[in-house]
């Protein structure tokens, strides 16, 4: 019996969609305003969900309080207030786009949740950027 159990946090982050192999003129041209040299910023929500069997003493995938500080610590408190291109040491010298970034979110999460809870799975993971876009990966 599969149960999914999900959790969702609030961040805020800058970033620049920048290709450095490319012209200014370029960039601008793909990226449109995310290329700004200042960067720009996102109110961004992380939505993470986990797969697996209840455990017969709990009744739990995951406690979700335990899901709740996984993500803050590994992913949160690095990123929150932070621009993505500059402060993030896990985004050093990768696109800050939001594929890329979910991507790497995954690679933190996955691990630790296996550890934390031994029934469960990182499922799903879904980066909203804007009320209009958002990114879903689920570690393919």
């Amino acid at each position: 019996m599969m149960v999914y159990v999900t959790r969702k946090e609030h961040f805020n982050a800058a970033h620049r969609l920048h290709n450095p192999n490319w012209s200014d003129e370029k960039n601008r041209e793909v990226f449109g305003p995310c290329a700004n040299l200042n960067f720009h910023g996102h109110n961004f929500e992380l939505i993470v969900t986990v797969k697996g069997t209840p455990a017969p003493d709990t009744g739990f995938v995951i406690d979700l309080k335990v899901l709740g500080d996984l993500i803050k610590q590994r992913i949160i408190d690095k990123v929150d207030h932070k621009n993505l291109n500059i402060d993030v040491d896990f985004m050093a010298g990768k696109m800050a786009s939001c594929e890329i970034f979910v991507m790497e979110i995954w690679k933190l999460l996955a691990p630790a949740i296996a550890e934390k809870a031994p029934n469960a799975q990182l499922h799903y993971i879904k980066l909203v950027e804007t009320p209009k876009n958002f990114v879903e990966y689920y570690g393919e």
